[in-house]
This record gives C-alpha cells, structure tokens and sequence, in this order.
C-alpha cells in the first residue's frame, strides 16, 4: 500500500533545480504522492526484493542486470507494471533510480551513465568490501562510503539507503506486525530524501534520516547498526539521534 504521508508533492520543478547536488537544468525530484517509475540498476537480491515491494506499492520499475534475460521471469510475476531492461534503459526510465551493484562497479555506472543520471534521485544500496572489490573499497571506508559514492556519481541527488540491512530480512521483515523495522539514510539534498523516506514506507519499513551524506558511515560495514534489525526508536537510540 502507498504510505499515507507519501509527501502531498515536493517543490516546483524550477525551484527543485536549485537544491544542492542538482546540476542546472537537471530534472527535479519527482513528486511522490503518486506513482513512480523507478529504474533498477542491478537486480540481484536487494534490488530484486525492492522491485516486488515497490511494484506491490503501485510504482512502476524497470529492472537491469548484466544478464537482463534472466529477469524476464521475476518481471512476469510481478505483471505489467515490472519491465526489463539494459542499466542505461533503467537510468533514463526511472524518475528515481536505485543503484544496487557490487561496490567495485560503482565508479563504472557513474562514467557510462553519466548524462542518464544527471539531476536525478539515486538511492545507493552498495557497500565496500576490500576482499571482493580491491583498494577502493579500502579507500572507500577510509572516506567513509556516503562520501565516496558521491564522488563515482557525481551530479545525482544522492541518498544512502537499503545498505544496512540483508536481502532476506528485507523480504521477510516488509510490512511486519507492530513496529517496523527502521533503515538509515542519509543524503545531502532535503527533497531526495524526502522521495527516499516515501519509498522506504512504502517498502514496509519505517525511514530515519541519519543526516548528511557524511554521516552515512554511521551505518557503513562495521558499525554497531549494520544489519541489525532495529525499530526506529532503537535505530535513534543507538545513533545517538533525537
């Protein structure tokens, strides 16, 4: 179901240019008190999983991989409104595009896909392992991973989100009895965040804004939230948040 407060509507579109991280002339956030397209870059379990959660929801997604083929059963259960594509065809679909590769590949989405993405609201699931993804991964931790994703994409309306959970409790937890499971954001620009915290309730899962991208590394790999699941009265007792 869409999320009661899914946000009445967002800025005008010529004020949104103007929010940080949106380049001149860029498309604004997309208001979300209606449907969304949403593009997949990269399908796999988290990805996957939020394509069913968001197609339920009533939005609209094209899904991508390398191996696009292998989606086309996946989008058939999810009828008419899940599509299949190339990851260039899901950048220029969504009017909110969620990234969810292998860390390493991030820098390479960001090059190719550099004028689909421009402007737009990305929601980054991915997160740095040194043993899969090699120095940057390194260096991506040292920065901290909100910093470093804005660096490989840059020009997009950024939000951190999705990294801090695992794919199976982001499928089995949707939508649960009593108090949802909380996910950490965290994004530089106010109304990608807004779009994001929607999207997140309509997901099934109650969103709590950390804070700038520079404080994504309070739920990076490592940290005492990652992976846990924690209502978000927990999630801001252990973040220290208000």
């Amino acid at each position: 179901m869409f999320a009661a407060v899914m946000i009445a509507a967002l800025a005008a579109r010529g004020a949104a240019a103007q929010q940080p991280g949106a380049a001149a002339g860029a498309p604004p956030a997309p208001p979300a008190s209606a449907a969304l397209k949403i593009g997949i870059i990269g399908t796999g379990h988290i990805g996957g999983a939020l394509a069913s959660l968001w197609v339920a929801a009533g939005h609209e997604v094209l899904m991508s991989s390398r191996h696009p083929e292998e989606l086309q059963a996946l989008a058939h259960s999810l009828g008419p409104r899940a599509h299949v594509g190339t990851p260039r065809e899901a950048a220029q679909f969504g009017e909110v595009v969620l990234i969810s590769v292998p860390y390493g590949a991030t820098p390479q989405v960001g090059k190719d896909l550099k004028s689909e993405l421009a402007g737009k609201v990305v929601l980054d699931t991915g997160n740095p392992y040194p043993e899969r993804d090699g120095q940057m991964a390194v260096e991506a931790r040292r920065k901290g991973t909100g910093v470093a994703s804005a660096e490989f994409l840059p020009g997009v309306r950024l939000v951190r989100a999705f990294n801090a959970i695992n794919s199976g409790d982001l499928r089995s937890e949707a939508h649960r009895k009593g108090q949802p499971i909380a996910i950490p954001l965290a994004g530089d620009d106010a109304e990608a965040l807004k779009v994001a915290e929607a999207l997140v309730r309509d997901a099934g899962f109650a969103p709590v804004v950390v804070g700038p991208l520079a404080k994504a590394r309070e739920f990076d790999v490592g940290t005492t939230v990652y992976t846990r699941l924690m209502t978000e009265p927990q999630l801001r007792a252990a973040l220290g948040l208000k």
